[in-house]
């Protein structure tokens, strides 16, 4: 899909009014919509640029679910947007961060739904009734997708299934999670139905029915974890089963599968490899930019400079915290030296220590016409995810044994060059693997409001790693995050903010 995305920037606007990022947006005008979508390409063209979304998705899970989690002691060395999110502080409604998550998820859903309209009413003058329902499909796993970042995120959230004026947007209140969910499922279950098993060419990166399947699991599998007495995403539906169901259909699929090299995973000369099962397409040298951003956002840009390349953007050092550095991963863990860069560097007449996660970079790739152009691809899922999904689900009661869990650890941590076999994998010992093997990967906070750990790991951390005193005790509020304070000003009373902020 990387020649694909060229398409995105330039028929953005005609899908997105003004190109606004919020619920309230104004609906596309007939006589634009009209014009526009009068052929295939302009169908396929506008669902790329629905993908084109996902662009910020990346570092939004590295700013509000690894800086959140206990990887990172992100204490910074000045004010920085990201500092108040590692902190657990409860000013953060006016928060960047906080903001471009509601507003880039809800500007994807806009254009979701315009998109969907258009193939409804538009929709004869495609000449493929397959290609039809292709788009249709992908276009409402786009909008699955965008739906559950929301829910993780925020809990209750307005549904919008339908283009909506800016006065019918002042209207909709932040539904039940419980009905968010039955939107989400609704969605993903028409894709996983109606998507294709694989793509080539250019059309490889887009969505699958595999990859509708492994999200649709995830999204059984976060509804079933606890409430923690929160309207967070957690509702103790006991999903684990269904979950299981589909993650096996995915590995029997024979379409996927276990590379024996940890970092063959996410090399640049390596993509869209047997791993894979759904990621965010990025193409370098593109006019207008259409490169990646994330693998610098961990990245202090004094490293880059000490290492004679351009300053990329990643400001200050936030550091790898010393609990999952030098207690988790062990010195022979092949995943330690190739997501943590421990060797420090001097710059501007300074020697920095402390470690930092480099798992994305290249430093024969750095961009230098761009930071905003970084040539790799984001995984979104990938096998080994999987794998480890389908033990957390054995080891909540879904069939299988211990000897599956087992495996499934086994595989992975011989992979990591950890020599002895464990047996009697505990849900504490599963995560924990997948914290070593998911790192800067954007899942640890996740993993831990999911599995309910995070009640006790995070207070636990907390007093181990926080030798500043800087971040607050911890509370079950902060589980998701506060509805941005502009879309309370936008139509006061019609949303109530979330507990603790």
């Amino acid at each position: 899909m990387k020649n694909k995305i060229l398409y995105i920037i330039a028929i953005t606007c005609a899908l997105n009014a003004g190109c606004k990022k919020e619920l309230n947006q104004t609906p596309i005008s007939t006589a634009t919509t009209g014009t526009f979508f009068a052929s295939n390409i302009d169908f396929v063209n506008a669902t790329n640029a629905v993908y084109s979304d996902l662009r910020a998705y990346p570092d939004r899970l590295l700013n509000l679910s690894e800086t959140r989690s206990d990887n990172l002691y992100a204490v910074a060395d000045g004010p920085r947007d990201w500092e108040p999110i590692n902190n657990f502080a409860r000013a953060i409604t006016a928060n960047a961060y906080v903001q471009e998550a509601w507003n880039t998820n809800f500007n994807g859903i806009y254009r979701a739904n315009t998109l969907l309209d258009k193939l409804n009413t538009n929709g004869s003058v495609i000449t493929d009734a397959a290609l039809k329902t292709r788009l249709t499909a992908e276009t409402r796993f786009l909008r699955a997708f965008f739906y559950f970042d929301l829910v993780r995120l925020f809990g209750k959230v307005p549904i919008a299934d339908k283009v909506v004026s800016v006065n019918e947007a002042a209207s909709i209140p932040r539904s039940p999670v419980s009905a968010v969910y039955n939107f989400i499922i609704d969605d993903l279950k028409y894709a996983a139905d109606n998507l294709p098993e694989t793509y080539t060419g250019a059309d490889k990166g887009r969505a699958t029915k595999y990859a509708a399947k492994g999200i649709l699991a995830l999204v059984y599998m976060t509804r079933s974890g606890p409430t923690y007495n929160i309207e967070g995403p957690g509702l103790a539906t006991n999903d684990w089963q269904a979950a299981l169901d589909l993650l096996n259909e995915v590995i029997n699929s024979g379409k996927y599968s276990f590379l024996s090299s940890y970092s063959d995973i996410f090399s640049y000369t390596n993509e869209n490899n047997a791993e894979v099962i759904f990621d965010i397409q990025y193409s370098n040298g593109s006019n207008p930019i259409v490169g990646a951003t994330f693998p610098w956002v961990l990245v202090p840009d004094n490293y880059f400079t000490s290492i004679g390349k351009t300053a990329q953007g990643g400001l200050v050092i936030r550091p790898v915290s010393n609990d999952l550095v030098n207690t988790s991963y062990t010195t022979s863990d092949v995943r330690r030296s190739f997501n943590i860069f421990t060797a420090g560097y001097t710059a501007a007449g300074a020697t920095e220590n402390r470690p930092f996660f480099k798992k994305y970079v290249d430093i024969t790739r750095v961009p230098t016409n761009s930071r905003l152009d970084w040539p790799i691809n984001y995984i979104v899922m990938r096998y080994t995810d999987v794998l480890m999904l389908k033990a957390e689900c054995i080891l909540r009661g879904a069939s299988g044994s211990q000897a599956d869990v087992d495996g499934i650890m086994n595989q992975v941590r011989r992979r990591a060059g950890l020599t002895g076999t464990v047996s009697g994998t505990t849900l504490a010992q599963l995560m924990e693997e997948r914290r070593r093997e998911f790192a800067a990967e954007g899942l640890r906070w996740h993993d831990l409001v999911r599995s309910g750990l995070v009640t006790s790991v995070m207070p636990a951390w907390i007093a181990k790693d926080d030798v500043s005193k800087s971040i607050s005790p911890f509370e079950n509020n902060f589980i998701i995050y506060p509805v941005p304070q502009a879309e309370l000003n936008t139509a006061p009373g019609l949303y109530t903010q979330n507990a603790g902020y």
